[in-house]
């Protein structure tokens, strides 16, 4: 925020103001009723009531940005997870792995959740042709892993950023947190179905 400094220079203003009106050579106006005559010089004075209204417009535009800023929590939440789980993938399999936006979509937290879910898992297949012969438990696991840890990297960029604009609470926070549970327990089912897959596999072919 730049307010301090902007209010620093109104204070200073007012401050040689006010010495220009003390200098000698003014008139003697000790008859003067004292009470209010501060406020009525410091009102008077163009620079200072500049400086004030200027304020007045940075704490409004801070305001208008923070409330933009929770509008939009699901989108951040969003952008920064599939950013950083594309970060994570590029090794296997390439630079930015899943293109996608978020503008103009639903941005519940069931739609958010499940949109980052279907994008990243959706990569599975991909990941197992980069390692082939690896044993298909392990390569489950390692996948998963691989995709929860983007997501987590990206929550907690995305939690810092509306933590610093002030806007991490109330309907915000409930929404970005429930896209957060949904997201891990969605990753937990996608882990449980392919483990379980694989259970069947090996009981198919044992004849068990």
């Amino acid at each position: 925020m730049t307010i301090n400094p902007v209010a620093t220079t109104a204070v200073t203003q007012e401050a040689r103001y006010a010495k220009d009106q003390n200098a000698p050579g003014k008139t003697d106006k000790t008859n003067e009723p004292a009470e209010g005559t501060n406020e009525v010089r410091r009102a008077a004075n163009p620079i200072v009531a500049n400086q004030r209204r200027l304020n007045q417009q940075i704490l409004e535009a801070s305001a208008n940005v923070s409330l933009a800023a929770g509008q939009q929590s699901q989108a951040l939440l969003f952008r920064s997870a599939i950013e950083h789980i594309n970060s994570l993938l590029e090794p296997e399999l390439g630079a930015n792995a899943i293109q996608s936006a978020a503008t103009g979509q639903d941005n519940s937290a069931e739609a958010t959740a499940n949109r980052i879910l279907s994008l990243s898992t959706a990569f599975y297949d991909s990941y197992a042709k980069q390692h082939p012969g690896e044993d298909p438990e392990k390569l489950a696991r390692d996948f998963v892993s691989l995709i929860r840890g983007g997501f987590e990297k990206g929550y907690g960029e995305a939690k810092n950023i509306l933590e610093g604009l002030k806007v991490f609470d109330g309907e915000v926070k409930s929404g970005v947190t429930k896209t957060y549970e949904l997201v891990q327990q969605g990753y937990d089912n996608f882990l449980a179905d392919k483990l379980a897959a694989l259970d069947a596999q090996k009981t198919d072919k044992t004849g068990a």
